[in-house]
């Protein structure tokens, strides 16, 4: 079997597929582009051992999926070797999140909130712990969970339960129904008491009411909405230290509304029938204030999911369904803490021991391979139902190597980790790629050695796809000249360049004038506007005197002229784009963050940014900078994708056979979690794996046939 790509949906198939359980029923080849895994996700180790991530990567508590893959893989590592420890030493709980909005002469505003830990750890259910065996989410089940949300605001907020009636039971639909009517009776919900005693009684209705009284409970929520909405102008409007509260719940109110009028807890398609709009649009549909809808938490919504057409800020876009659906499963299916941060960088923590289990498994990988072709069988355009195969995989060969094998990864800190730059000591004419300055990992550098074409029946039999829908134009030309559908999608599955840069510090946050936890924080300014204290990375990194910490920033970039492919300087071009908005940004923005960071000339303090190769004749001012990290993010495999509106129906799903050999995996894919993320990637790659083996069981993909 081929499996092409390195990314995490590519690697959770060749998870799935070498599972002891099959018995070596697979044998298992990865074809890389470059020396090293990873993807979107990649990282490597730079000068004094320092991590340089492709940009800012934290995991989310409700990734089930690709937390049971990594609890699974740590767990069959250490069996094998100690040396990546346990995966609760390599994921940090987080709970703690920022954002930011502008507040007139005073710069900006700061939102922080701590989330508590909620029962078990990510990945239990994936797992089977405690005899879950299906995520336990419905619809219904979130909607209860945001009432209860309004409940605790309201109680929080000098409110207090009345003597009312006990509510009904909640398995008597007779009595729901007939307080539901009493409820009503009574007009305009005025005061936070009855507020209160109505929500709970939505709560109670939301679980047992019959089908039949939909319009019934519509007239509820409605009423409650209208009510509630007043009771915050009345309470709330005018007090700027509470006015995220009122925004908060005008967007809760905004969504509830929503799910009941569109009924889209009855509806088959569940929150995938709201995907031709746009979230905030929808929202504005159901009542939300612009005041809500422009919030910093629908902008850290639109910005953490680098939601912006050609990375124009102008042009903001998620499809509501899709919006609704991450924000529910973040904030009500997390397990643990909210965020998980990373020990080290990906490559490290979650690649390398990948990369380590499988090579025990018996997967072969192939670095340096480049695809040029999916080659079809004989035939014309594909109609409805109709089927062929792959019947072959063309390769340019990128270097030769002197031994069988690459070895990619090198020992930093006791741990094994992904290099910045290949080896290219183990590479044929390596040391005229390096005084060449090859980039092997960019989509204009397109030297070969050689070139290699697997064929059906003689080399693979079935493929993987995992490259990333970017480079589908590049490496599928015979199946976009005979296959409508894949046209389409990749015509509406739009993806976006990212950029990121990373400096380190010798002086900690706290020291130049931040206060409160390392926060991740996001709605900042643009183009950087999301970025998180990561000084837990410097132990990890060699520094002969390390730094007191690492910041890491990212956002999105600006599409420009579309690139030829043999523009060989694109990449430095871009990269020279980032490094000139990571100094503007710093002498502009930095200070608004730390005031101790600003005192210096041009804006910034450039003498604390920590030089990993110090020497006589140290930079000064911003040229101080070239000795930090930055990139642009613009290969074909390195954007990001999007879900815009109108755009979901056009995934195709791994479970898709029209080509019988070849199934796709990618966080692009029609997975159940369109959205671009490490979890939407890895359910790909177990959909992937369940095309070709029938395991794992749907049921336990958890999150694919999700509301």
């Amino acid at each position: 079997m081929a499996i092409i790509g390195g990314g995490c949906g590519a690697l959770a198939a060749a998870f799935e597929l070498t599972r002891p359980e099959h018995g070596g029923r697979f044998d298992v080849t990865i074809y890389q582009l470059g020396w090293r895994l990873g993807g979107k996700g990649a990282s490597g180790r730079g000068p004094s051992g320092r991590i340089e991530e492709h940009g800012l990567h934290v995991w989310l508590g409700f990734y089930e999926n690709a937390f049971a893959m990594m609890r699974d893989c740590y767990a069959e590592a250490a069996r094998s070797t100690g040396v990546f420890g346990d995966w609760q030493d390599a994921f940090l709980p987080e709970p703690d999140i920022g954002l930011f909005a502008p507040h007139g002469s005073e710069g900006w505003h700061r939102w922080h909130g701590r989330f508590s830990p909620r029962p078990g750890l990510p990945g239990d259910v994936a797992l089977g712990i405690d005899g879950q065996d299906q995520d336990p989410s419905s619809l219904a089940d979130y909607m209860s969970a945001a009432v209860g949300m309004l409940i605790t605001l309201l109680l929080d907020t000098e409110v207090r339960r009345s003597d009312s009636p006990p509510p009904p039971a909640p398995d008597d639909p007779d009595q729901i129904i007939a307080a539901m009517r009493a409820l009503l009776g009574r007009g305009v919900f005025a005061g936070g008491v009855v507020l209160v005693e109505a929500l709970g009684l939505l709560q109670i209705a939301i679980a047992g009411l019959p089908r039949g009284f939909e319009s019934m409970l519509v007239r509820l929520v409605d009423t409650i909405a209208s009510g509630m909405r007043e009771w915050l102008e009345t309470h709330l409007l005018g007090d700027d230290r509470r006015s995220h509260v009122w925004e908060m719940v005008d967007l809760v109110l905004a969504c509830i509304v929503g799910c009941f009028r569109d009924k889209l807890l009855t509806d088959p398609r569940g929150l995938d029938a709201i995907n031709a709009h746009d979230c905030r649009d929808w929202l504005r549909r159901h009542g939300a204030s612009e005041r809500a809808v422009n919030s910093a938490f629908v902008q850290g919504l639109y910005d953490l999911a680098l939601a912006y057409e050609d990375g124009d800020a102008t042009r903001p876009g998620i499809a509501a369904g899709q919006g609704m659906r991450g924000a529910l499963r973040m904030f009500f299916a997390y397990r643990g803490a909210l965020f998980w941060r990373m020990r080290a960088g990906m490559g490290d923590v979650v690649f390398a021991p990948l990369y380590h289990v499988l090579r025990e498994r018996g997967v072969q990988f192939r670095f340096f391979h480049r695809l040029t072709n999916v080659g079809l069988a004989p035939g014309g355009e594909l109609g409805p139902g109709d089927r062929t195969h792959v019947a072959a995989l063309d390769f340019d060969v990128q270097a030769k190597l002197h031994a069988e094998h690459y070895n990619p990864l090198i020992t930093i800190a006791g741990r094994p980790c992904w290099p910045a730059e290949p080896d290219f000591s183990q590479l044929i004419d390596g040391e005229k790629l390096a005084a060449d300055n090859a980039d092997l990992e960019s989509h204009w550098d397109r030297r070969r050695a050689d070139t290699a074409r697997l064929e059906v029946g003689r080399d693979f039999d079935f493929v993987v796809l995992g490259v990333s829908v970017g480079a589908i134009p590049d490496v599928c030309p015979e199946i976009l000249a005979r296959d409508a559908r894949w046209r389409r999608m990749t015509a509406a599955v739009k993806t976006v360049a990212t950029q990121a840069f990373q400096v380190w510090l010798d002086q900690d946050l706290e020291s130049l004038g931040w206060h409160g936890p390392p926060w991740l924080a996001s709605a900042f300014a643009k183009p950087f506007d999301s970025w998180c204290d990561m000084a837990h990375t410097i132990p990890e990194e060699a520094w002969a005197a390390p730094p007191a910490t690492a910041v890491y920033f990212c956002g999105v970039l600006p599409d420009g002229p579309a690139p030829a492919d043999d523009d060989h300087d694109y990449q430095s071009r871009r990269n020279a784009e980032v490094k000139r908005n990571a100094v503007d940004f710093l002498a502009s923005q930095a200070s608004r963050m730390w005031p101790g960071i600003g005192k210096g000339a041009d804006g910034f303090r450039w003498d604390l940014l920590a030089d990993p190769e110090p020497g006589a004749g140290a930079a000064t001012g911003p040229a101080r900078f070239d000795s930090q990290y930055w990139r642009a993010n613009v290969n074909p495999t390195d954007r990001y994708v999007l879900s815009l509106p109108g755009s979901l129906e056009h995934r195709i799903s791994p479970l898709d056979m029209t080509y019988d050999n070849m199934t796709i995996a990618g966080d692009w894919t029609d997975c159940g979690l369109n959205t671009g993320c490490t979890e939407a990637a890895v359910m790909a790659g177990r959909l992937a794996a369940h095309a070709l083996s029938g395991a794992p069981a749907l049921n336990r993909i958890i999150g694919y046939d999700h509301p």
